[in-house]
Order: C-alpha cells, then structure tokens, then sequence
C-alpha cells in the first residue's frame, strides 16, 4: 500500500471529520481535494461517501447517552417514539431520491465547477437564513410534528448536489418551518446517521467488484481519522452556533466558492 496515498487519505479524512458538521459541504472540499491532490482513491468517488461514517460514528459517540435513552424508551416511551418517528420520515425523500439518482449525482454533479457554485449560492442562503427573523416553535427534536420533519427531510435532498452541504441544506430548512437553532443543528447531525449510513452501504454494494484489500485499507484510514476529527467538532459547532449563528459559515462558502471558480477561469 502506497505510503503517499495513506497520508492523502488521513488529510481527506481530517478534512471530512472537521466539515461533515457545518454548513460548508464535506462532500464539495472532497471533490475539490481531491482533484487538487489527484488522490489515486478506490473507483467510483467511494472513497469520499464512505468516510463521511467515520464522522457520523463520532455523532454516535458525543451524544451516545441521549441515542442509547431513545433505543431504551422504544417503543413505550411516547418522546422516544416522536424522536424516532421524525428522524425516519426525515430520512425517507434523501432514501428515494438517493437510490433513483445515484448514477446521474456521480457521474454528472461531482464537478469542481457544480461545487463551487453551489458553494457561492449556499453562502447567499445561509447569511438571509441566519439574518431572517424566525419564528421559534420547536425547541427539541422530538417536539418537531412529523409534517415538519418531512419538510426537513426534504430540504435535505437539495444536498444531492455537492457543494449545497447537507447540514447546512437541513439546518436553513428546519430554521424557516420554526426549529430553534440548536435543535436545528442536532436534527441535522441525527438526522445524517441513517442517511450516511445507507448512502455508504449503497456505494459499498454499487462498487463491491471494484473494491481491493488495499481500497479497503486506504478507506479505513480516511474512516478513522475523519472520525477523530469529527470528535473535536461536534459539540462545540453547537455551541457556537447557538451563541453566534450561521453567518460565518455562509461567508466562508462565499469567498471558497469565488476563489475555486476564479482559478477554473484561470485554467
């Protein structure tokens, strides 16, 4: 295995663990990365679906007492129910839409220019969500009604497109239908378990004939460093945007997005 190909996949993977949880699109500085580095991956940009789980295991573990209260209260506990109820609805437009789009999402949308207009557009978005005066209705992921959850759910599919970041895409939806701030950002990390873990097992299965020991290998090293680094990120992120908002976030992908596009008209 390649020694220069390991380390590529450690910094891809820092990369991920630091982003999966903002508003900035994970997925986008991956394809940018790498395209930059001209990362000799496993086929298929699998690399890059698949360590998004090394973040969402760190999720499991930073809020691990609060998911192992919701497996003990099923199925009697009433708030135990509601929060499964609209983590699942939720999940079900990426689920569909995921499945029917996958070819056309890899083959066509993972494209340097797609991410850093949806970079620039996400940006615009984010600073009039975070400005917007919001009606504050919901204050805890089990207390969101389930119509509510499903306009969530598909807020998120608009991620399908990379560069749009699924976090940030879940986060302005549940913001305009009256999720408060932090809970606007836990529903977005919940909310990414299921849907990472079935994106990652469809791309697994997808490329199961192209995959060798050494892709393996190369993926569990991205897996266990993005999650290392996911661990440093996920609970501060909320606190910080629980103080301060979005606003930041959405400069950022603003000014990313310009420089990306201005050096692809450089050539």
């Amino acid at each position: 295995m390649d020694f220069a190909t390991l380390l590529e996949a450690a910094l891809l993977g820092v990369v991920e663990g630091l982003t999966e949880f903002l508003p900035v699109s994970s997925t986008g500085h991956l394809i940018l990365l790498v395209d930059l580095l001209a990362f000799a991956g496993p086929p298929g940009r699998v690399f890059e679906v698949v360590i998004q789980l090394g973040a969402i295991l760190a999720v499991c573990v930073a809020y691990a007492s609060r998911l192992w209260a919701v497996v003990r209260g099923l199925p009697y506990d009433p708030a135990a129910l509601r929060f499964a109820r609209n983590i699942l609805v939720a999940f079900l437009p990426a689920a569909v839409l995921g499945a029917t789009l996958h070819g056309f999402i890899k083959s066509v949308l993972f494209d340097p220019r797609v991410v850093a207009m949806a970079l620039i557009v996400g940006g615009f978005v984010l600073l009039w969500a975070d400005r917007r005066e919001h009606a504050q209705h919901y204050r805890s992921v089990e207390g969101v009604p389930w119509r509510r959850a499903l306009g969530i759910g598909l807020f998120q599919t608009l991620a399908m497109v990379p560069g749009v970041s699924r976090s940030g895409a879940t986060i302005v939806g549940a913001l305009l239908l009256g999720v408060e701030r932090r809970t606007a950002a836990e529903f977005s990390f919940f909310l990414a378990i299921p849907t990472m873990v079935g994106a990652s097992v469809f791309d697994l299965w997808k490329n199961r004939e192209t995959l060798s020991a050494e892709g393996l290998g190369v993926i569990a090293v991205g897996f266990g460093v993005a999650f290392l680094a996911a661990l440093l990120v996920v609970r501060p992120f909320v606190a910080f945007v629980g103080r301060h908002g979005f606003g930041v976030f959405g400069l950022y992908r603003i000014a990313l997005g310009s420089v990306i596009l201005l050096a692809l008209l450089a050539g």
